[in-house]
């Protein structure tokens, strides 16, 4: 097999897996401004917590690594809820820039808590069936690429069946489509804002968790990565929930064949890249729907 389509393939493999992880802090940072028109840069933070979290309660109790996924999920949507209960909701009816600025403390107070608590240094979990490579058309990876992705399509695929099939998730459309109206409806509209935070912080601590195998996770990683994740989303056209899952992916790959083909240093940059060309070329996104409708 040529050399150049096992390096091709390689790096397809790469961003695929990296995109997903983009892909799901970008569908948080979607939910969250459906539910409330408001840009929550916390949510890169929500993903390093799981990671350090998930690592240093395995160190600490040495339980199966299935539990401590679940315990660690349910610990850092705790964290999501008392966010906006604490935090976000005080304000709620304050103006937007405000409550960005508010979801920005969030994210300092929240990097600062896990650096007192947890510690500097960086940390990781076992991949979660081994590290035995796999071979596919000449393209060695890891199984973990596997669980990544794998991970990402089935939150994408439940959340698009509660969405859709689900009371409460036609209830967070109605409030994402118009709040005002669906609060004149009778739906508690300060309880899917609540929701959708809980959903948020759930999605980016399993991004964390599933990523800390694959490389390490450190108290200050979540502020690259919520950016990272909030280009994906104004790339996919912010609040439009399957173009922020297309813009992690091209993200993803853009970067791993920017880094293989280039240099590493470009990795760092390509989220800035696509985000200055974008809002040169497409303002509103790739994706974004008719002008005055918020999807």
């Amino acid at each position: 097999m040529p050399e150049s389509l096992s390096m091709n393939g390689q790096l397809v493999f790469a961003g695929l897996a990296i995109g997903s992880v983009y892909a799901l802090v970008a569908l948080g940072f979607v939910m969250i401004f459906r539910a409330t028109n408001v840009v929550n840069f916390a949510q890169g933070e929500f993903a390093m917590l799981g990671g350090m979290l998930g690592a240093s309660i395995l160190t600490a109790t040495g339980l199966p690594l299935a539990l401590v996924v679940l315990v660690t999920v349910a610990a850092v949507t705790a964290v999501g809820v008392l966010m906006e209960r604490l935090i976000v909701r005080p304000i709620a009816h304050g103006d937007v820039l405000n409550l960005i600025i508010v979801t920005i403390g969030a994210s300092i107070l929240i990097k600062g808590g896990v650096m007192v608590s947890l510690g500097k240094n960086a940390a990781g979990l076992p991949a979660f069936t081994g590290e035995r490579p796999i071979r596919v058309l000449g393209a060695t990876f890891v199984p973990q690429a596997l669980w990544i992705v794998g991970v990402a399509c089935a939150i994408v695929i439940g959340l698009h069946l509660f969405f859709e099939r689900t009371l409460l998730g036609k209830a967070m459309r109605a409030v994402a489509s118009d709040r005002e109206a669906a609060r004149l409806m009778g739906i508690d509209t300060r309880r899917i804002v609540m929701l959708s935070f809980a959903l948020s912080a759930a999605v980016g601590a399993i991004g964390g968790l599933i990523m800390t195998p694959v490389t390490l996770t450190i108290y200050d990683a979540g502020t690259l990565l919520g950016l990272k994740g909030f280009a994906a989303a104004v790339a996919g056209g912010l609040g439009n929930t399957f173009g922020g899952i297309a813009g992690g992916l091209v993200l993803g790959l853009l970067e791993a064949f920017g880094g293989g083909l280039i240099g590493s240093e470009f990795k760092d940059v390509a989220a800035f890249v696509l985000l200055l060309g974008l809002l040169f070329v497409r303002p509103r996104g790739l994706f974004a729907r008719g002008e005055s409708e918020r999807v």
